[in-house]
């Protein structure tokens, strides 16, 4: 099944690759993982990212996105996907050893940093008016209704709250106040 975001995911990851073919050259040639990585994260990320704040990312979209990442990243380590799996290299072996970011937890990220901007307390911003706005004449479609930007923010504060509960719950078992 496609998604609405499949086109600009093809987009992005034309411009991922060619973010990385302009700092192949200086990756090939050094071997300072440090270095590696800064160029990585500073180049290849942002364009595999760009708008990223805007998406509504569902489970496949998310998917797509670390495979993208992990293919430039193999490029990187100078592995082919057939020598990965004749080798038995698991994935996540593979991101231990090159120590870049993750690219979608980066695009979670940056979704949460941008709802923070969205919500400062001025209510005539056009950002928060946009983004509280439901058109009066639209009727919904049938079926299941689509994600939505906020949809995602709303989750996101409900498990870090969720998780904050949790852990204040075990620290005040792990201390009695007597």
């Amino acid at each position: 099944m496609m998604t609405g975001l499949a086109p600009e995911l093809g987009r992005r990851k034309q411009a991922a690759w060619g973010a990385y073919k302009s700092i192949e050259d200086v990756v090939k040639k050094t071997k300072n993982t440090r270095l590696r990585v800064h160029l990585f994260n500073t180049t290849v990320l942002p364009a595999l990212t760009y708008a990223s704040e805007t998406w509504a990312l569902h489970k496949q979209d998310e998917n797509a996105v670390s495979v993208i990442e992990r293919s430039i990243e193999r490029v990187m380590l100078g592995l082919t996907r057939l020598t990965q799996v004749t080798a038995g290299i698991r994935s996540s072996t593979l991101r231990q050893q090159s120590k870049i970011r993750d690219a979608a937890v980066y695009a979670k990220s940056s979704k949460i940093r941008l709802a923070g901007h969205v919500m400062r307390p001025n209510a005539y911003r056009w950002t928060r008016a946009i983004s509280d706005w439901t058109p009066r004449h639209v009727k919904r479609t049938k079926g299941r209704p689509p994600t939505r930007w906020s949809d995602f923010i709303t989750k996101s504060f409900k498990e870090r709250y969720d998780a904050l509960r949790v852990w204040n719950g075990q620290n005040a078992l792990d201390y009695p106040d007597t």
